[in-house]
């Protein structure tokens, strides 16, 4: 199948699963919760996003019993055209929205380190904005080109659609493209399985997923850390995003308020991400909420 076709019916095929979720459960959420009932949040896109708002979603599903809030992933694109259709409450990207796509309600929630990861038995432990370029447009094949071993490099990248992979080609590529013999796959964890497992592979993921399968390379020099993506040193990050088709009111104004609360913005710090509120401060989104909360 053309790989074009392929992805836009993946797309289709996820928007028309989450459009018959949310046909089913718009009903609840429209109504005020009642004793026995449930009300109902959806969120669709990045797959960056997804295992972070998993985790909230189980710890305010506790604290509001009567509330369900499915999560699903397919990518940053499909988010971004959930929220715009309205067929999720919310849609998730881990890019910045491209000009065309301007026009949604966007909460920053957090913000991730992109990290570029080898098999812990390579010796490579830095590589230059230029060489990793130059890997990923299929111009440098063998790890012996940079001072390893003699074997070809197992190039992987993510999927088109992925906030992922536009961040890093925004990032990294600049106007070159990602060589079309890189291995593809479809979710950070499936990344980090196949690096782990494959002592010539490279690739990249969010820096709050790094763990002892795979070892993080620095690039220009600089470590991949919360603390070097928050001093600025280390260049290679990008937001995570809340979307809506307007500004957000009821049920799923109170989950993204819980989300950016101290709380919230603990569990997300916790998880290895920078919180939101470290660069914003507090949200006045939240703050007016707060506000007709405590008069009632």
């Amino acid at each position: 199948m053309n790989r074009r076709l392929g992805k836009h019916l993946g797309l289709l095929c996820l928007l028309l699963a989450v459009g018959l979720l949310f046909a089913c459960s718009r009903k609840e959420e429209d109504t005020p919760k009642k004793k026995g009932g449930y009300a109902s949040i959806i969120i669709a896109g990045s797959t960056s996003v997804q295992p972070f708002a998993e985790k909230l979603a189980e710890i305010y599903m506790v604290k509001n019993p009567n509330t369900v809030v499915n999560v699903q992933g397919g990518g940053s694109t499909a988010g971004i055209r959930a929220a715009q259709s309205g067929i999720a409450n919310i849609g998730t990207s881990s890019r910045n929205l491209h000009p065309e796509e301007k026009g949604l309600f966007e909460i920053p929630i957090a913000f991730d380190g992109i990290a570029v990861i080898v098999n812990p038995k390579n010796s490579i432990n830095n590589l230059s904005t230029e060489t990793l370029r130059a890997i990923y447009a299929g111009k440098i094949l063998s790890w012996k080109e940079l001072n390893g071993v003699d074997h070809r490099i197992t190039t992987i990248t993510r999927e088109e659609g992925s906030g992922t992979r536009g961040a890093f080609e925004e990032l990294v590529m600049e106007k070159l493209e990602i060589d079309p013999g890189c291995i593809v796959q479809d979710s950070n964890g499936a990344v980090r399985e196949l690096v782990a497992t494959d002592p010539y592979a490279i690739g990249y993921i969010s820096l709050g997923l790094v763990n002892k399968q795979v070892k993080a390379v620095a690039l220009d020099g600089v470590a991949p850390s919360l603390k070097a993506v928050k001093e600025k040193r280390y260049r290679f990050f990008r937001p995570f995003l809340f979307l809506t088709k307007k500004k957000p009111s009821g049920l799923t104004l109170h989950f993204i308020c819980f989300v950016l609360s101290p709380e919230g913005q603990r569990i997300l710090a916790k998880e290895g991400l920078i919180p939101a509120s470290i660069i914003h401060g507090e949200s006045d989104l939240c703050r007016q909420q707060t506000s007709k909360e405590e008069k009632n």
